[in-house]
């Protein structure tokens, strides 16, 4: 498998000219560059941005001061688009070249060329950019990678035998709807669906959810496709990734109830599918790159079109996930936001590489751009659960708030955030900014 390198773009030591770049928590120093999509007032379409400490750096005001001349082309004429999807397309090592440039420019020292001249021009702060989706997200696929989650939603469905044969097999997935993804801070609407009926015998009622709930989720961005009929061997499914983003799969666990048997989930999950603004590309995370999950004695290795050593070995992503929560009742008095779990993306039964692959096992083609789910993160702990489902087992185990206030699920009012970074030992910590989303009646 095809494996990002780390180098000088990582270095612990490297800092830059934009003061709030190395102020202590920041989710974006200048080992980070994220890429989103923003616009101003000032500006009259979409344009592509690099987070850095506290504002966005503007590649199409870079393009016109010529601060990226020498780059290959595809890669000028990407950084020009109102989406990442052309970036996206572009090969990795034109990629990697284009990462080099940005930090090179943002260096406070021994940068061949520096746009601190034109900082007034190219930097925006981001308290003034209005953030979009990335990406035309023209596919999503969400799947169910974590064996903690699917053993603990098993667990209340099937206590003898929470997971079904084919888990350890096959990574589980379900074509989601693209047109219903919406950038953080996006207020999503309560749905309204078939619910179960409370007495066997009668027909089922219409009405809004009253079991809404999140899903702490990590998305994947998909960056170079393949043709149709044309299978991503899993040794070089990893090259495929073009970054992660935070991922909130709002679920009303009602409709689910009724419809997912036997196709899926289908209303109770495409009302709104909430990711963050910003996309970490796979090289700002090499360093942070782990071993695949261990699979315990006695479970089934993967079968080949799943297996490869390098993958296994590197397969995995050490990504801290945290989710909170905060009610109109806690606004108003002036509490902070309380923290219900953590967990990470380490957990994962199934790796990036392995859902790519698998995805494209049958000939299925993606395209840059579309957007794969890892489903709800969980871990072994209450305390790292990633949903409401699990944390109350489906609302036996009501959430103590301040104020008094209790939560078994979703409420109008309430709003959930997801925040992610990654750290480790000899390098910089980086994060993913917010994913936020207000449930409206």
């Amino acid at each position: 498998m095809k494996t990002t390198p780390i180098d000088e773009t990582h270095g612990a030591a490297l800092r830059s000219w934009v003061e709030s770049a190395h102020a202590p928590g920041t989710d974006f120093p200048i080992q980070n560059l994220p890429f989103g999509v923003f616009r101003t007032s000032g500006t009259e379409s979409n344009r592509i941005g690099v987070a850095i400490g506290e504002f966005v750096l503007d590649l199409r005001a870079c393009l016109e001061r010529s601060l990226l001349t020498g780059m290959p082309t595809r890669i000028l004429a990407a950084c020009g688009e109102s989406t990442l999807n052309a970036l996206m397309a572009c090969p990795d090592i034109e990629r990697r070249a284009l990462r080099h440039r940005l930090s090179h420019l943002l260096r406070a020292e021994g940068a061949q060329v520096t746009a601190k001249p034109h900082a007034a021009e190219v930097l925006v702060p981001q308290r003034e950019a209005r953030m979009a989706l990335p990406a035309r997200i023209s596919d999503y696929t969400d799947f169910y990678a974590s064996i903690d989650h699917a053993t603990n939603v098993g667990s209340m469905m099937r206590p003898d035998n929470p997971l079904l044969p084919n888990y350890k097999w096959v990574p589980i997935g379900y074509h989601g709807r693209s047109s219903s993804i919406v950038v953080s801070g996006t207020p999503v609407r309560r749905p309204s669906g078939q619910i179960d009926p409370s007495a066997a015998g009668q027909p089922p009622h219409f009405e809004p959810s009253k079991l809404l709930d999140y899903e702490l989720e990590m998305g994947i961005f998909i960056a170079e496709g393949n043709e149709l009929g044309t299978p991503v061997p899993v040794t070089e499914a990893g090259a495929k990734i073009f970054g992660l983003c935070l991922l909130n799969d709002w679920s009303a666990r009602d409709i689910q109830k009724w419809e997912y048997q036997p196709l899926g989930p289908f209303l109770s999950k495409n009302f709104a599918t909430s990711i963050s603004p910003w996309v970490v590309t796979a090289e700002a995370l090499a360093p942070f790159r782990v071993a695949a999950f261990h699979r315990p004695e006695g479970d089934p290795a993967p079968l080949p079109h799943l297996k490869s050593a390098q993958d296994q070995a590197l397969g995995g992503f050490d990504l801290n996930l945290e989710v909170s929560l905060s009610t109109r009742a806690m606004r108003s008095h002036g509490h902070a936001p309380v923290r219900l779990s953590r967990s990470n993306v380490a957990s994962l039964y199934w790796t990036p590489a392995q859902m790519i692959a698998h995805h494209t096992s049958g000939g299925c083609n993606l395209n840059p751009g579309d957007l794969l789910g890892t489903g709800t993160v969980s871990g072994k702990t209450k305390e790292s659960r990633g949903c409401l489902l699990e944390l109350t087992m489906r609302g036996k185990d009501r959430l103590a708030l301040p104020g008094g206030e209790t939560r078994a699920f979703l409420e109008d009012g309430d709003e959930i955030t997801f925040t992610a970074s990654c750290e480790r030992e000899g390098f910089a910590r980086i994060g993913f900014g917010e994913c936020r989303g207000v449930v409206i009646g």
